[in-house]
């Protein structure tokens, strides 16, 4: 049972490619036999008619050398002598029967007795006695002895006269039985061919088959804890796709679920921190009013927090819902007005507006205002009272880019990619923010879901500028 578990689905797939070549070959079989046959036998047929044809025109030439066809005088016995000496002369092929009439005289080449269909006394031969026009054609019997009978009769005309008739027969049961001989064999060399391709084959199932057997193996493998299985990528085509399309859906899924042990660790440590200080206050609470009055406060700042923390990680979780977006019709320049608005009552400091694009771009305007809100909070934090915060908007050929800049305490080179992450902080600071850390990693989660991108530049005691660039879809200038 274990061996069958294992390779169960390889064998499966192989023996379900070998049952639907055995199929194929079997209809192809099926459906070439008969074809084959008739064309043989039509090739017979063409051959047997060459072959009547060319009898009829040896008739003509010698009746030709002894000048019969222009003289009204022939004499019977002269017409008699031409139609001996033709039989005489000719060596039909085997089944192959000359007749002549002239006079209710009938002539035959060949000592054995005619089938049936062509004696004397049959319907086809007196038919055939009384034509005045070249004909010939196919007399089907039912006697497998015989087979078809293939004529062509001539009439023998003497000046203005028809003197009698020339029939060629052949009856083509011989013919018809070399070629079920040879379809006989025809059919025991392809069957003997086809088992040996049919193994071929399986091997060759199983070549092919290799990268699903890799990636069975390596499907089984995967756990929890080792998601670095890979398939080697080789050869071509659609094997090959399928081994990248699996190796990059592994890497997909180690990251998600590295990025979910770490987002799960992490926010469990911001959280264990308010529990932890609202447990211990909670344990320590004594009957003074004044001390129970602190502690309520105190508790409910931590669970604002937690619940403000909370919201983040759920927003941070809708963001990669294809709902996440409501995307609007938006007037840049109104949306950067307002922005600054907002942002100049979230601290004091020098707050200037130094550009506003004149456009429209679709987007989620709540979403927008979220994400700028958040690069002001965030740069209060890192500036004084003296200090500079200048937000605008800019077209710039085909995106269109929000800034916040501000000459506070800047970030280094190391934290400026890790700060965009999960509950990271600025290593560097004069002051530490209140928030869980989640504010740049909700700002990138924003601008990724309009299709854009955070760019940052910043230098280490002049300052830090955030810019949020988002693609135009249909921009509109308004002048």
């Amino acid at each position: 049972m274990k061996f069958i578990s294992k390779r169960g689905l390889f064998w499966e797939a192989r023996a379900s490619i070998l049952a639907w070549y055995v199929l194929l070959m079997g209809f192809l079989l099926g459906l070439s036999m008969p074809i084959a046959s008739q064309l043989v036998f039509a090739q017979v047929n063409a051959r047997v008619r060459e072959d009547l044809e060319s009898e009829i025109q040896d008739f003509k030439r010698l009746k030709a050398s002894r000048n019969i066809k222009q003289r009204e005088d022939v004499s019977d016995r002269e017409l008699e002598k031409l139609f001996a000496d033709f039989l005489y002369q000719q060596l039909p092929e085997d089944d192959t029967f000359l007749i002549a009439i002239s006079n209710r005289t009938f002539y035959r080449s060949s000592p054995a007795a005619l089938p049936e269909v062509i004696q004397k006394d049959s319907a086809l031969i007196q038919r055939l006695a009384t034509t005045t026009t070249s004909q010939s054609g196919v007399q089907k019997t039912e006697d497998l002895q015989i087979g078809n009978v293939l004529y062509r009769a001539e009439p023998v005309r003497t000046g203005s006269q028809i003197r009698g008739v020339l029939i060629v027969a052949h009856t083509t049961a011989g013919e018809r039985e070399e070629a079920l001989a040879s379809n006989v064999i025809f059919v025991k060399v392809l069957a003997t061919v086809s088992f040996f391709a049919l193994i071929l084959a399986w091997f060759a199932a199983g070549k092919v088959l290799a990268p699903v057997r890799w990636l069975t193996n390596a499907a089984r493998s995967i756990g929890e804890t080792d998601l670095s299985r890979r398939i080697p990528v080789r050869g071509s085509g659609e094997m090959m796709e399928l081994a990248m399309t699996f190796n990059a859906m592994m890497d997909r899924l180690q990251n998600a679920f590295a990025s979910q042990r770490s987002f799960i660790n992490d926010a469990s440590h911001e959280l264990r921190t308010p529990i932890t200080i609202i447990q211990g206050h909670l344990e320590l609470l004594g009957d003074d009013p004044i001390e129970r009055e602190e502690t309520v406060e105190l508790v409910l700042d931590e669970l604002d927090r937690m619940g403000r923390l909370v919201e983040d990680l759920i927003l941070l979780a809708k963001a990669e819902r294809h709902d996440f977006l409501q995307r609007e019709n938006v007037d840049v320049a109104c949306l950067s007005e307002e922005l600054f608005a907002k942002v100049r009552g979230l601290a004091t400091r020098n707050w200037t507006l130094e550009q506003v694009a004149r456009c429209h771009i679709r987007a989620d305007r709540q979403r927008l205002t979220q994400a700028v809100l958040n690069l002001a909070q965030n740069a209060t934090h890192y500036t004084q009272e003296s200090d500079t915060i200048a937000l605008g908007s800019r077209l710039d050929r085909d995106e269109i880019r929000f800034w916040v800049c501000d000459t506070g305490e800047g970030i280094s080179e190391d934290d400026r990619t890790r700060i965009f992450e999960r509950f990271a902080r600025a290593a560097r600071g004069r002051r530490r923010s209140e928030g869980a850390g989640l504010g740049l990693s909700i700002v990138r989660a924003i601008a990724l879901a309009h299709g854009g991108r955070v760019e940052l530049q910043s230098q280490l005691g002049v300052g830090s500028t955030f810019t949020l660039v988002l693609p135009l879809e249909t921009p509109s200038a308004l002048g």
